[in-house]
């Protein structure tokens, strides 16, 4: 098996510390684990897709716009 080593805040360190009940090295693999099988999915979503690169950047530009009105219609008072 492969070693991998991270770096983390020292304030997160000691809290992971405080818990040491709890096998990080296993949550962290978890974690990665999961994250690549996100990835593999998002691949192949990716691969199938028919959109462009612009395409996806107006989509996005798009979503980004309508949550934006959503948010100021639903929490006008952050806008003031």
């Amino acid at each position: 098996m492969a070693t991998v080593t991270l770096e983390i805040a020292e304030d997160l360190k000691k809290e992971m510390e405080d818990s040491a009940i709890i096998n990080w090295s296993e949550v962290a693999r978890e974690a990665i684990t999961e994250r690549l099988t996100q990835l593999r999915l998002f691949k192949a979503i990716v691969a199938k897709s028919k959109l462009t690169e612009k395409d996806a950047l107006e989509l996005g530009r798009k979503v980004n716009k309508s949550m934006h009105e959503r948010f100021v219609r639903e929490h006008p008072e952050a806008y003031r």
